[in-house]
């Protein structure tokens, strides 16, 4: 009765969140939205609602009259003509870009080149190569450089803390990521179906999955041993007719996938990933095999102490249930099988069992405390709220959580996301033109 009243009351906390607003600081960050974005306000403007440090200040779109409809939905004082428009005002402390991938590395550079730290969404970029020249960007190199980082928001989370904590990475045998959309919320003239824009499910969903895979295993994999990939169809006519390099309504964006890396260690990563899936398979699920590993007696339960001839083995399984949004629902899974054996001294045979049981529990984690740490935190905010505190905390200069997605973590993510695709039928997206010699620095 107790978790079903933490369930209610957590939730009901999370929706009154996007009403209520605490008072401002006096030098509030000021921030501006380029795109009028359908994700905003759950990754931005709902989050700063609660952050005495933030003001959501501007907002530019390409139309400017929807620019204008949206900051009078969420309550947003400026409207600017034009993206640049908005870089150029100098009372904007920082940006929030959801804009399609296919442009996130131009806006990136071109907010930078400006001053402004930038919150940028996943993927940072559409490859690699524009991941390596954002990331390694000499604006970032600067005495006093902003702020960059990538918007990967569940590993901020507390529960994300707690799952890697059970992890032992060199020792993990098999790791499997599912991600999915429900596919009413991706009719196929979606830009994530735009193959100009940066479109495709492994660059959509695929930023979770290999950023997970990334963090399990601790490394990057030694290489991409398949990926399976399915695309949706041809564009609807209307959609084709601007589509561009998709020509004739051929489409090179993928829909779904399964990828499979082989880590140094020897171990498997799965990504699994469905931007058209049914309502049933959209519960963002992690599950981590590891290797038997020799354990000290007392560990599991049972004896204290063992005879010399006998050890004590253990084999660890995890599954974390909605690892994306956890504020929501969530739940750490684990299982461990105890053996205890006593090994052929000769290595001539199998060792002879002893006993064998399992344990299983289950864990929730919704704040730093609970995960055994210290942080800021609540249990109903959501992870964007706890990357956007962390966020403000680096341009700040104080300590935080501790919680952070690095340059080079970005860069290699990228890189796997480079890695599936060139194993794939369907070609790299495409490398930006735009360069930073272009940009006046200011």
């Amino acid at each position: 009765m107790a978790s079903v009243f933490g369930f209610l009351r957590r939730n009901w906390q999370i929706l009154s969140s996007w009403r209520a607003a605490v008072p401002k600081d006096e030098d509030a960050l000021k921030f501006g939205i380029l795109g009028a974005a359908n994700i905003a306000p759950i990754a931005l403007i709902v989050p700063a609602k609660s952050h005495p440090g933030v003001i959501i200040q501007a907002v530019a779109a390409r139309d400017k009259a929807r620019a204008t409809a949206y900051a009078k939905k969420h309550g947003i004082p400026q409207v600017f003509d034009s993206y640049q428009a908005l870089l150029d005002d100098p009372s904007i402390d920082a940006v929030y870009i959801p804009l399609p991938n296919g442009l996130h590395y131009e806006w990136a550079v071109k907010a930078l080149a400006k001053g402004k730290h930038v919150l940028l969404e996943k993927p940072p970029t559409a490859n690699a190569t524009e991941a390596e020249l954002l990331f390694h960007s000499p604006l970032l190199a600067k005495p006093g450089a902003p702020v960059l980082l990538e918007a990967s928001h569940y590993r901020f989370q507390p529960s994300w803390a707690r799952f890697l904590a059970l992890v032992d990475g060199p020792n993990v045998e098999s790791a499997s990521v599912r991600m999915a959309a429900p596919a009413m919320s991706m009719p196929l003239d979606d830009i994530r179906f735009r193959y100009e824009l940066g479109g495709g499910a492994i660059l959509d969903l695929g930023a979770y999955n290999m950023s997970a895979l990334q963090a399990i295993f601790g490394t990057a994999p030694a290489e991409c041993v398949s990926c399976d990939v399915e695309t949706p169809g041809p564009l609807p006519r209307k959609a084709a007719a601007g589509a561009g390099d998709q020509g004739d309504g051929q489409q090179l964006c993928d829909s779904k996938f399964h990828i499979v890396y082989r880590f140094p260690n020897g171990g498997t990563g799965e990504a699994h990933g469905n931007l058209r899936a049914g309502l049933l398979e959209a519960l963002p699920t992690l599950s981590v095999t590891h290797r038997e590993v020799v354990v000290p007696a007392e560990e599991g339960g049972g004896s204290d102490s063992l005879p010399a001839e006998q050890e004590k083995v253990r084999v660890r399984r995890i599954k974390f249930d909605n690892f994306v949004i956890g504020a929501f629902w969530h739940r750490i899974i684990v299982e461990d099988e105890y053996i205890i054996r006593a090994p052929m001294g000769d290595g001539s045979g199998a060792p002879r069992i002893i006993k064998t049981w399992k344990t299983r529990r289950v864990e929730k984690v919704y704040t730093f405390k609970e995960a055994g740490l210290e942080g800021p935190g609540e249990p109903h905010w959501l992870s964007y709220r706890y990357q956007l505190e962390e966020f403000v905390n680096r341009i700040r200069g104080r300590q935080g959580s501790g919680m952070w997605v690095d340059a080079e973590n970005s860069i290699l993510v990228m890189r796997m996301l480079d890695m599936a695709y060139e194993k794939s039928t369907l070609p790299l997206r495409k490398t930006s033109e735009y360069r930073l010699e272009m940009v006046g620095e200011s």
